[in-house]
């Protein structure tokens, strides 16, 4: 599992801003349509809200690949 790391002095990171920085996603255009889809969940639940506030320890997963957010 990849771990993505907050920019400092952030304590989140909205879910559409993550699969982007996760390279999951190259636009943003493509992560709303994926979330809006139900294809991502955020620790094991499928998440509709790319504005989704994730936070360290949470884990996001699409198509397979999972990420966990660390500080």
């Amino acid at each position: 599992m990849e771990e993505i790391s907050l920019r400092e002095g952030d304590d989140y990171i909205k879910l559409g801003q993550l699969l982007k920085k996760a390279n999951m996603m190259s636009s943003g255009v493509d992560a709303k349509m994926v979330i809006l889809d139900g294809l991502v969940s955020v620790n094991g639940e499928v998440e509709l809200r790319r504005g989704k506030k994730i936070y360290p320890g949470d884990v996001v997963t699409f198509e397979g690949e999972s990420v966990k957010v660390v500080r």
